[in-house]
């Protein structure tokens, strides 16, 4: 009876899915609580999936590179020992663990039939999605407020831009991103789910989530709404404030050469800051429906993959100091060769 009762659900929540597969996911719920999940993902055609595999693969080995590579050139240089290259070292370990929580799975589901997941490692892996997402959007935001500090009070940095200061910024972004993965973990252990359980995502996020529970999921949402809208409202609103009165004392300034680098400090934070909040604002801003749902997809794969992968190339790329940085740890070592 239940497989009879789930085979027009099955059809519609997942139609590029097998009926068998559903039908033994139905079999194992049999109105008891499930222990497994399906991450329905991409398509399903064996060569798109061969295609997707090797395009994330390689973004992923870049972003791997690349914020590495920056955690390392940071750590060698000590010209680079300066508060923005800390909270710069603190982004490229927040991007590598963000990505690492979500493209080694979906790596592994694009070549498994079944893409099962079990519900243990779904809340896991969606506890430390919020965490990392959560304390990049207080970082940036502490990133903002340290130009903020250079650019309108520089004789004044390295006061208010301590050691001590720094690390309590930092500190504070991962105990914020703690704080809300604890909360709304806490209360999706609260929910049900009843089976078949297909998740149209390629992870295990939030309102996909909610969406299969046999039981109300409206605490789940509510929460989710309350917290993402404070802590979307709150880091925009600090990076809006300091950009503000950066752009206020860049006007007062008489020197073209003083406006020229005012402009280049803050530039690659801010691209940095349109890509993220743009495509995570961007996926929660609409209503729920299949074609919503596929671009839902894809605008996660930017804030997850593709943001990840490119932070490290916009903020060096332009960056004189990191490509001195670079040139002199090169020269160094060519100098130890010889």
């Amino acid at each position: 009876l239940m497989c009879l009762c789930r085979k027009q659900e099955c059809a519609d929540s997942a139609s590029l899915l097998s009926y068998s597969t559903c039908v033994r996911m139905a079999a194992k719920g049999n109105g008891t609580p499930s222990a497994h999940f399906v991450l329905l993902g991409f398509s399903q055609e064996g060569n798109v999936q061969v295609v997707l595999f090797v395009v994330f693969l390689v973004i992923y080995m870049i972003t791997l590179l690349g914020n590495v590579g920056l955690l390392v050139l940071i750590r060698l240089v000590a010209q680079l020992h300066t508060p923005m290259y800390f909270f710069l070292s603190s982004l490229s370990f927040l991007d590598l663990c963000y990505s690492s929580c979500i493209t080694p799975r979906l790596l592994r589901d694009l070549l498994d039939e079944e893409k099962a997941i079990s519900h243990a490692a779904c809340l896991t892996q969606f506890y430390f999605y919020v965490a990392f997402a959560t304390a990049e959007c207080y970082l940036l935001a502490a990133m903002a407020y340290d130009r903020y500090v250079a650019i309108c009070s520089p004789l004044l940095y390295s006061l208010s831009m301590s050691r001590g200061i720094c690390a309590l910024l930092v500190a504070s972004s991962c105990l914020a991103g703690i704080t809300n993965a604890t909360l709304h973990t806490g209360l999706a252990l609260g929910l049900r789910f009843c089976g078949p359980n297909v998740i149209d995502h390629f992870y295990c996020e939030g309102p996909p989530l909610f969406a299969l529970s046999c039981t109300d999921p409206a605490p789940n949402e509510l929460g989710m709404f309350v917290m993402a809208g404070f802590n979307l409202a709150a880091t925009i609103l600090a990076i809006l404030l300091s950009y503000a009165f950066i752009l206020a004392a860049i006007l007062g300034m008489r020197s073209a050469a003083g406006k020229r680098k005012a402009f280049s400090t803050c530039a690659s934070h801010l691209a940095v800051v349109v890509l993220f909040y743009g495509s995570f604002m961007c996926m929660y801003s609409r209503r729920s429906s299949r074609s919503s749902r596929e671009r839902d997809k894809v605008a996660s794969v930017f804030y997850t993959m593709v943001t990840p992968m490119l932070n490290p190339f916009i903020y060096s790329l332009r960056n004189q100091e990191v490509k001195a940085g670079l040139w002199r740890l090169i020269g160094r070592k060519h100098s130890a060769e010889k």
